[in-house]
């Protein structure tokens, strides 16, 4: 059983069996997903559902939790449940081994979710879970670049129509403004990226470091976090 004696001593016992009674969808559990995914746990969080066709690669250790030699070639999502259950034995977590399209929608959302961390990778499946979230009305926290990126301190919590620099925002913002949005919140910075590329499986892909996707996965948790334990700003 996890002790949430400390955390309950800040959020209170009503906030806490909240979190208890919560289901949390994290859809991708790569450098910023796979943090998100261990503080909701810490934080006490009842069920999480994990969502990432993906298996733990080489290069995936300069910043993910999941990655370690001893898990390389491991169904990241695995990982991450045996990793989530060791913290609390008590929690439910539902591994779910796919890449996220909207013919997806329905496997998922049959099941109960309180609220989705958005640590897609993939701007069409980012942009469509983001719809389908405001189509069925779940509370959703979504993760802009993390790549290229060296300051973790410039991330923060803002609305997608008042971020600058980062290029998903800029297209998330004329897509999602085309199908009516007006709102939604995402952990973005104000860095401009930096130009570094580099190669991964014949594809360019952004360069990355440890203190970054890991920062945008604790903002994005703490986000879940306050507004499932009706902590009032």
């Amino acid at each position: 059983m996890l002790d949430c004696s400390r955390t309950i001593s800040l959020i209170g016992e009503e906030g806490a069996a909240r979190l208890r009674a919560s289901a949390v969808a994290v859809f991708g559990i790569g450098g910023v997903g796979s943090f998100a995914a261990e503080a909701l746990a810490r934080a006490g969080v009842g069920t999480l559902l994990l969502i990432d066709n993906d298996v733990v690669k080489p290069s995936n250790c300069n910043r993910q939790l999941v990655a370690l030699h001893s898990t390389i070639g491991q169904k990241k999502v695995d990982v991450m449940a045996r990793r989530v259950q060791d913290i609390n034995p008590e929690i439910k977590a539902v591994c779910l081994d796919l890449f996220y399209g909207q013919d997806d929608s329905e496997e998922i959302f049959s099941q109960r979710i309180d609220f989705v961390v958005d640590a897609i990778d993939s701007l069409r499946s980012k942009e469509a879970l983001i719809l389908e979230c405001i189509k069925r009305k779940i509370d959703i926290i979504s993760v802009m670049g993390a790549g290229n990126k060296l300051y973790p301190e410039r991330f923060s919590i803002m609305d997608l129509f008042q971020t600058r620099y980062d290029p998903i925002a800029k297209i998330l913002r004329r897509n999602l403004r085309a199908a009516g949005v007006r709102s939604l919140s995402v952990v973005c910075s104000d860095e401009p990226p930096h130009k570094a590329q580099c190669r991964d499986e014949g594809k360019t892909v952004p360069a990355s470091i440890s203190f970054v996707p890991s920062v945008c996965g604790l903002l994005a948790a703490g986000e879940a976090v306050r507004k499932l334990a009706g902590i009032q700003e």
